[in-house]
């Protein structure tokens, strides 16, 4: 093990033994200005990220199967839903390098990616959206706030301060706040949930009890408010009105880390009460 992943392996362990530990490791790297003051490489964080690695595949929702797929360099969940028996599946996020697993999975379960549904245009939400698109011929949705983020990806190089390999994506369909989708055969609620980025949106499957938050909600946690876009302010009225509205025992499956539930961070989350 090397100088710098033994430095950041210990300051990680720092961290899950601290009371206000993040419960997303993308958050904990992302929020700690000292890891990028350091020089952490990327193969380093890599290592440190793999060590809290949350990874699910097949839990089942009635007919629907979802599969959490972490990927990419600072270990963002993607979302894999898939239903069977209707042959079809749909896609919330899409790190970079998530195509190998989603791919396999289609494979073997027999279905066709329909779409794939962006919570918000952060890069490691994205960087995998375009090799997606081309292997599947999916239909991108995403909130036109994050229009510049989505298609013009190279300007997140610039506050992130290294080289991404960034491809912009294509959306198909900008959805609004209150709109209902229907995918998989059910029906699925948009809500706009802005504050960590403008665009951030949730998909709330009802009949499921499940919500897909992007990065405003973690397990303990909220989504950091300090990059361009990022307002505190907003995040937290955010939770309070969109997120935390939703009925108590509603799975909340955050951008980064294990799920939660609604009930769960209203009663104790230290960052916004409910």
């Amino acid at each position: 093990m090397g100088d710098i992943e033994r430095e950041c392996v210990s300051w990680l362990r720092v961290q899950v033994a601290r009371e206000d530990f993040i419960g997303s490791l993308g958050q904990i790297l992302s929020a700690n200005p000292a890891a990028h003051a350091a020089g952490y490489t990327r193969a380093a964080r890599n290592t440190c990220v793999s060590r809290l690695r949350v990874e699910t595949k097949g839990v089942l929702f009635g007919s629907m199967k979802l599969h959490v797929l972490p990927a990419g360099p600072i270990q963002t969940n993607a979302y894999l839903l898939t239903a069977p028996e209707r042959g079809e599946a749909v896609l919330i996020d899409a790190p970079g390098d998530v195509w190998a697993d989603v791919g396999s999975i289609l494979e073997k379960e027999n279905c066709r990616l329909v779409a794939l549904w962006i919570t918000h245009g952060h890069w490691d939400h994205t960087q995998g959206g375009a090799e997606v698109v081309r292997e599947t011929k999916a239909q991108v949705f995403a909130h036109a706030a994050d229009r510049v983020l989505i298609e013009t990806p190279e300007i997140m190089e610039k506050f992130m301060g290294e080289e991404l390999n960034l491809e912009a994506i294509h959306v198909d369909r900008w959805i609004t706040q209150g709109e209902r989708l229907s995918a998989l055969g059910r029906e699925v609620e948009v809500r706009h949930v802005p504050g960590h980025c403008p665009g951030n949106v949730l998909f709330y499957f009802a009949d499921a009890g499940a919500a897909f938050v992007g990065d405003a909600l973690f397990a303990g946690s909220v989504g950091r408010t300090d990059l361009p876009g990022g307002d505190a302010q907003q995040l937290t009225c955010s939770i309070r009105e969109q997120i935390y509205t939703l009925p108590p025992k509603t799975k909340v499956f955050p951008g980064h880390g294990p799920a939660t539930t609604v009930e769960a961070e209203r009663k104790s989350n230290p960052y916004v009460s409910g």
